[in-house]
């Protein structure tokens, strides 16, 4: 199956480098290239991608603006988001995940990384580390416009406990194997767990997991 890319960067060279990257793996391919946030918009709507690769800062309507609205979208449901930049502070991961991003990069990620991290959220996983990030997590859902979605209370005892290894950041095939579970069994465990918490995607699923209280920053 091939992930269809549309990249989003005021920056010409930078642009063209991921095209050209992107282009080389044989499982993806470039639908779209945009110079500001609302030619990501625009084109997004236009060409259904996979996914939008989106850098923060450009001119016209910022990378954040751009994923809200991407995100608010019903008709680009599933199109998800990649928020990369250059800017790797506190402010721009709570507000890329605030705005609906999925996952989050700098610019300084190896090619390698950047390509698997394509497909991770293509795939509909999350691409965050809560560990590292739990603080930042903590802080966004002390915000008081963070959305809020379904609470666990609906979840039997094994969903709750996929959530939480979902929090913890472990993919379908290690929660297969932390429960004793086929990966074919965690992934539909997984995918009810998004529908009974009406959640887009696994980035939402490990903030309802921290805002219920199932994982708290430091336990991970």
């Amino acid at each position: 199956m091939t992930v269809r890319v549309l990249l989003a960067d005021d920056q010409t060279l930078v642009r063209e480098a991921f095209a050209m990257l992107v282009e080389s793996a044989r499982d993806m391919e470039v639908v779209g290239q945009a110079a500001t946030g609302r030619q990501a918009v625009e084109l997004a709507a236009a060409a259904r991608p996979d996914l939008v690769v989106m850098d923060i800062r450009m001119p016209d309507l910022d990378g954040i603006e751009a994923t809200r609205l991407i995100a608010a979208d019903e008709d680009l449901a599933d199109v998800r988001v990649l928020v990369l930049t250059t800017y790797d502070t506190d402010e721009n991961i709570v507000d890329a995940l605030r705005a609906g991003a999925s996952g989050f990069l700098v610019k300084d990620t190896r090619p390698a990384e950047l390509l698997d991290a394509i497909r991770t959220v293509a795939a509909g996983e999350a691409l965050l580390s809560p560990g590292p990030t739990a603080r930042l997590i903590e802080r966004f859902l002390r915000s008081p416009s963070a959305p809020r979605t379904g609470g666990p209370d609906c979840l039997s005892g094994r969903e709750r406990e996929v959530l939480a290894l979902v929090a913890r950041g472990l993919n379908n095939t290690e929660i297969a194997d932390a429960l004793g579970l086929s990966p074919l069994t965690a992934k539909t465990h997984v995918s009810r767990i998004m529908g009974k918490l009406a959640a887009r995607d696994r980035a939402q699923l490990v903030i309802v997991a921290y805002e219920s209280g199932m994982v708290t920053p430091g336990s991970v």
